[in-house]
């Protein structure tokens, strides 16, 4: 069986070009890797409207966000993700919480979000490229 992917990276100074996005480049390396075929890579802004409205795009594939996680008041990947699902999977976020928690204390912030949308499975981890890979894995 063949596996494919959408990659969403969420983040305003990515979508607006003042900062480089290296966890999707990351995150795509490791599906790759994985053999996955990414079909798509895509950036959008801190809005959870927009969020949510490409996570609905792209459900008939495996969708990964990155990105807007965390606790700042424009960190709504969470509740954009939430909003789309038909089913929450509560186990993986907290597989990738107690890993995070191997390297790092400040892993138990994360708000990450997984679910089902369809027959997609629909994952949020973290915006830094560390953390992504490390989530990921």
């Amino acid at each position: 069986m063949s596996y494919q992917a959408v990659i969403l990276t969420v983040s305003d100074f990515c979508a607006a070009g003042t900062r480089t996005d290296t966890s999707g480049p990351a995150i795509r390396a490791m599906l790759e890797n994985a053999g996955f075929a990414v079909q798509a890579m895509q950036t959008v802004p801190d809005e959870e409207g927009q969020i949510s409205a490409a996570i609905v795009h792209a459900c008939d594939i495996l969708q990964v966000t990155t990105g807007g996680t965390g606790l700042s008041p424009h960190d709504v990947t969470p509740e954009a993700t939430l909003a789309v699902l038909d089913r929450e999977i509560r186990a993986i976020p907290v597989a990738m919480w107690v890993e995070g928690l191997k390297s790092t204390p400040r892993a138990m912030l994360s708000r990450a979000v997984a679910g089902i949308r369809g027959h997609t499975l629909v994952l949020n981890v973290p915006g830094s490229e560390k953390a992504a890979r490390e989530n990921l894995s």
